[in-house]
């Protein structure tokens, strides 16, 4: 299982939501891609990164940190928040990030999907957020009328393969992770699947990689110090090591 802390950007600063309200904002650096490097001394492969305020204004305000933060660090880079066009899909890539995550466009905008996947492939991921059962989108501010297993069922015949899939309710309250929600997920589709919201401990990791879950996104608990993102890069790296042995 591949672990991404996350950075979340909003003015250019490293900043975590509590619930997705962006009225509950705590600024954790105002050097994010010093947060990359400390990732990259703990071992860390790969960064999770989300534009803020591009979820919500549908630009890429942060654009230069987050070349920065794939620059600087040298690691693996997948990077959301608000992208709406091939444009900037273009521009991001061009730039050298790995993985572009749609979420709202790819909601609201299939065609674009579609030209999307077609266009880079694998390299193009999609985030699922979750709000008591249905997809979100816009930032989290509206409630789509698709369930999850519908989306899921959508973006495997489209030929999406990654998967960001986050319960709104459990992002940034330390309260554990959704396992069965992953659990079930998982079961039914064959598809990379990330766990992102509430993976607040040791025990949320270690679950989440006992049912294979492709990666999982440690948040709030890295920037708390409720995980040590050193000793969980090392305790899944063994267990897979176990795995296969």
């Amino acid at each position: 299982m591949i672990l991404f802390p996350a950075i979340d950007l909003y003015d250019k600063k490293a900043v975590r939501l509590y619930k997705g309200d962006y009225a509950q904002m705590t600024v954790y650096s105002e050097n994010p891609p010093e947060i990359a490097l400390d990732f990259k001394a703990a071992g860390a492969s790969a960064i999770h990164i989300v534009d803020l305020e591009g979820a919500k204004s549908g630009d890429t305000p942060n654009f230069e940190t987050v070349v920065r933060i794939k620059n600087e660090s040298g690691l693996f880079c997948e990077i959301g928040g608000g992208i709406r066009s091939m444009e900037v899909i273009d521009r991001y890539m061009s730039a050298g990030l790995d993985r572009v995550i749609l979420g709202t466009a790819a909601v609201t905008d299939e065609a674009f999907l579609v030209d999307a996947v077609m266009k880079y492939g694998e390299k193009i991921a999609v985030g699922v957020d979750l709000k008591d059962g249905f997809v979100a989108i816009k930032g989290w501010t509206e409630k789509s009328a698709l369930t999850a297993e519908a989306f899921f069922e959508k973006m495997k015949n489209i030929g999406v393969k990654t998967l960001i899939c986050t319960d709104i309710s459990k992002d940034g309250a330390m309260q554990g992770t959704n396992l069965k929600l992953y659990r079930d997920l998982s079961g039914k589709f064959d598809m990379d699947i990330t766990a992102s919201g509430g993976v607040s401990s040791m025990a949320d990791i270690l679950a989440l990689k006992d049912m294979d879950m492709y990666a999982a996104i440690i948040g709030k608990a890295y920037y708390t110090g409720a995980i040590d993102l050193k000793e969980a890069v090392e305790a899944v790296r063994e267990t897979d090591e176990e795995g296969n042995a």
